[in-house]
């Protein structure tokens, strides 16, 4: 007899959408950040902000405390612009540093320096893409796809095991590692969404990739 047990579409790909677009823009800095990047959005915006000579561009960026110090700061950076371009320039990546050391501040997150351009996570490099181009139909596509497999491997697994689980010892002690391995992941995608649902910033889907 087969085993009738398998995922619901319905549901399961409402559930891989919200998780990957969780994923995407609600993770942690140690898999998703990129706003400490050089090739990141903060950045691109502290340069067009300096090339317009407009501090309007980053303060989206901070929260409004933080706004005098920035502002300040950028004055002073461009007094030098053309005066004297070497302390431009020094002037310039201390402007960059602070203004991404108070973004992170603003969400709570440490700042470990600016990182080199190409840093950035492929999984926000597709989101970015996605929002530049209007569309998210291939960013979900993608996600539902690697969510998906993620989700199955384990069922997959775990139901392979099963059948064998009461042959011996060691086999019983296989289900259930791969038991654990299962219901950790689906409550990391629980807890992950019921956080999220209130508004919280959610670093928890490391509790996934442990698994």
């Amino acid at each position: 007899m087969k085993n009738s047990a398998k995922p619901r579409s319905g549901n399961s790909k409402n559930l891989v959408l919200q998780l990957f677009l969780l994923l995407a823009f609600l993770t942690g800095p140690l898999t998703f950040a990129h706003c400490d990047s050089y090739d990141g959005p903060v950045i691109k915006d502290a340069y067009a902000a300096l090339k317009a000579e407009k501090v309007a561009p980053v303060l989206k960026w901070i929260e409004p405390k933080y706004e005098d110090e920035i502002t300040i700061l950028f004055k002073k950076t461009l007094q030098y612009k053309e005066k004297d371009p070497q302390v431009y320039d020094l002037l310039k990546m201390h402007f960059f540093e602070t203004l991404v050391r108070l973004h992170r501040e603003g969400e709570g997150e440490p700042y470990t320096g600016l990182k080199p351009a190409g840093n950035i996570s492929p999984v926000i490099q597709k989101s970015d893409a996605a929002m530049e181009a209007g569309t998210v139909e291939l960013l979900l596509k993608d996600l539902n796809s690697r969510t998906g497999n993620l989700l199955k491997e384990k069922y997959e697994r775990l139901l392979e095991l099963k059948a064998h689980k009461e042959e011996s010892t060691a086999q019983g002690r296989a289900f259930v590692a791969a038991y654990v391995d299962y219901t950790h992941t689906v409550k990391a995608i629980y807890d992950l969404l019921a956080e999220a649902s209130d508004g919280h910033h959610v670093p928890a889907i490391e509790k996934i990739h442990k698994n």
